[in-house]
């Protein structure tokens, strides 16, 4: 079996743990794919945890057990979290982005791989303590900001249907009151996509009250299901009555002021 290099063993290492964030890989994973024994694997192991760490691209933790081995978890640093951030508000802060209605336009923002990516690992990182079972949204902007929260935990994707389909076979629906409009809506569930007993934690692009996130818990109850977290891209924080407190948000979002500009500024995350 051909024998690789010490920098070609990194190289593989790193790719393969940076593609399975949040997953414990055993050291035999990577001895039988690289011919290699443990104590070079494990060397191998020590600088990609040192250069990953010292440049703040992510953290490698080695789990102890005969279940054990290495995991990689991606983080981004308070800086690039800030200019980030920061960068954002500013793309948002512009006259072309009011739209009839005196709404956002924000969908670009939502199907932008470099910016839903970072955006991802800022929100992720808040969750990565807790144990998670599934990443839960509602279909369909905050889609792809969930799907990166979820594989950044290293966990499966739920998304909520507005309206039920055939192909989702037999559904959980139930009725919430919207804490804007106070319309009433409905939100369904496959009972194949989760397990009972499952803890959760939920992701979307925008809250204005609240409401979507209250249906999102009293959906989760009927899987016997719980929601341990919430995290949002966006806060209407010019809507007062919340339905919900205890959230974490990157940007504030004021409304749109007397001189027809766009209010929108960094979380208290980052101050």
């Amino acid at each position: 079996m051909e024998k690789y290099s010490r920098n070609e063993r990194i190289s593989a290492i790193t790719r393969v743990m940076t593609e399975h964030p949040n997953k414990i890989i055993n050291l035999n994973v990577f001895t039988e794919m690289l011919n290699a024994a443990k104590s070079s694997i494990s060397e191998d192991l020590l600088v990609v945890k040192e250069a990953l760490g010292n440049l703040s691209l992510g953290k490698v933790e080695t789990i102890a057990g005969a279940a054990g081995g290495v995991r990689y978890r991606g983080i981004i640093s308070p800086k690039e979290s800030k200019d980030f951030v920061s960068g954002l508000c500013k793309s948002l802060n512009t006259e072309e982005r009011i739209i009839a209605g005196f709404y956002l336009y924000m969908t670009d923002i939502m199907w932008n791989p470099d910016i839903i990516h970072k955006a991802a690992l800022i929100l992720s990182s808040a969750f990565t303590e807790k144990k998670v079972d599934y990443v839960v949204t509602v279909e369909t902007k905050g889609i792809p900001l969930a799907y990166e929260v979820a594989r950044n935990l290293g966990v499966q994707l739920v998304v909520v249907r507005r309206d039920p389909t055939v192909t989702e076979g037999t559904t959980v629906s139930i009725n919430y009151l919207t804490g804007s409009s106070k319309r009433i809506q409905t939100m369904s569930l496959s009972k194949k996509a989760m397990k009972k007993g499952s803890k959760c934690i939920f992701i979307d692009d925008f809250m204005k009250a609240g409401g979507t996130t209250i249906g999102i818990i009293e959906l989760m109850k009927e899987f016997e299901s719980e929601v341990i977290g919430i995290g949002v891209l966006i806060d209407d924080v010019s809507c007062e009555k919340k339905m919900v407190t205890d959230y974490i948000t990157l940007l504030d979002f004021n409304g749109i002021n007397e001189q027809g500009k766009i209010e929108i500024n960094p979380s208290s995350l980052f101050k």
